[in-house]
């Protein structure tokens, strides 16, 4: 048996007046998924807690089948791992973003106006971290280059309990409402602060403001954790297992799991990603291991941007490209299943994560199922007759060791 999980991150999402009061998912052309949900296992799953924050970390580590309230230590330790930094016990790891501010007429004040620097290169922003981490890093504070605005700070010694905002819940709003607060703020405001002048200055945001792009004129610090310590995939569900995700955090949990990371070039956790490439690593990757994990980030990211337009494209492309090539390939096997959802709902209206119940659909070969549902959309969250979830960590077991009915 094979195991494919496709997670269209933060695909889900509210009815929208710009599209006739359908959502991006149910306005979008996807017949591949709506093909599935014909001959699936269909059903409602809460990935995300009660009570806890609807981030990315939360829900794919629900998805993958641990329980958040057990293991959760925060998001930033995850994407250490990914980019091969090793954490020690006495370390603090802080995602550190590369963020547009727009200053008042005398500086007194900024808004949030863009939580991704414009979506700024890896290559510009991996120049602009460093010479972050040769004015401002030290021997118990440093930086570590990301992918495009996603960058790491380590902070040995550090305070872990410090209340920090994602930068992508507050756009358009006046900073100085969401600055740390807590045990070591000072020390992570003045660095905010200090690094707003070396950034303006620095060549790379001088040549973007001059191209019409936004620049990369602060850093801000969130996601905070330590280290966590969490079983392998293969000792939880005796199974070989496989990432493939253009993000830090989805990697992280894959390495902490066990998975072996696939390498996909052209990879950006964007629109523009390399969507062909993920599925057919995902489906060769298949001839080595049980399970792989395929992530595509670009539906979050056009929901954050609040641009259902991007969003609607988003997930035509992952319904083409990744559903649609995934069900190809999966024909060289004879017995598989596939699962697919969203780890969240990203609404445009609000433009960050929320925690409602998300909708699911089990595939298996080897199993006949008729539906009279004809979409796959958040209205099966809707329905009498699904499969429910209220313990979103509690779906792995059903994916690898549950009967289909």
């Amino acid at each position: 048996m094979k195991y494919v999980v496709i997670i269209g991150d933060g695909m889900a999402d509210r009815p929208l007046a710009e599209l006739g009061g359908k959502t991006p998912l149910q306005y979008a052309r996807t017949p591949n998924m709506d093909m599935l949900a014909t001959v699936s296992t269909l059903g409602r799953v809460r990935t995300v807690p009660e009570g806890m924050h609807p981030g990315s970390d939360v829900a794919n580590l629900s998805i993958l089948g641990y329980d958040p309230a057990v293991y959760y230590s925060g998001r930033a330790p995850l994407e250490a791992a990914s980019i091969g930094v090793e954490l020690g016990d006495d370390d603090v790891a802080f995602r550190c973003n590369l963020v547009t501010l727009k200053f008042g007429v005398d500086r007194a004040s900024a808004i949030m106006e863009d939580y991704s620097s414009g979506h700024i290169s890896t290559d510009e922003a991996s120049e602009l971290i460093r010479e972050i981490n040769r004015q401002l890093g030290g021997d118990a504070i440093a930086f570590f280059p990301g992918i495009s605005y996603r960058h790491l700070m380590v902070w040995t010694g550090g305070a872990a309990d410090v209340e920090c905002v994602p930068p992508h819940d507050i756009l358009g709003k006046d900073i100085a409402d969401y600055l740390p607060v807590g045990d070591g703020d000072d020390v992570l405001r003045k660095i905010m602060m200090d690094s707003i002048p070396i950034l303006e200055g620095h060549r790379i945001n001088q040549r973007r403001i001059k191209d019409g792009k936004n620049p990369g004129n602060s850093v801000w610090f969130w996601g905070q954790g330590r280290r966590p310590h969490m079983p392998k995939f293969r000792d939880k569900y005796g199974i070989s297992g496989a990432l493939v995700s253009a993000v830090d955090l989805t990697k992280g949990l894959g390495i902490y799991a066990g998975f072996e990371i696939l390498t996909v070039p052209g990879i950006t956790g964007y629109l523009d990603t390399n969507y062909q490439g993920k599925s057919d690593a995902t489906v060769n990757a298949l001839q080595d291991v049980d399970f792989v994990y395929l992530h595509v980030e670009a539906p979050d990211e056009a929901g954050h941007s609040g641009n259902c337009q991007d969003k609607v494209r988003a997930i035509e492309d992952f319904d083409r490209f990744i559903v649609g090539g995934v069900m190809e390939g999966m024909k060289r096997f004879p017995e598989y299943r596939i699962l697919v959802l969203p780890d969240h709902a990203t609404p445009i209206a609000i433009r960050t994560h929320s925690s409602e119940p998300v909708p699911f659909m089990i595939y298996d070969s080897r199993v006949q199922i008729s539906n009279t549902v004809t979409a796959y959309d958040e209205k099966i969250t809707e329905r009498a007759d699904i499969r429910i979830f209220e313990e979103g960590y509690r779906l792995m077991d059903y994916l690898i060791k549950g009967e289909q009915e």
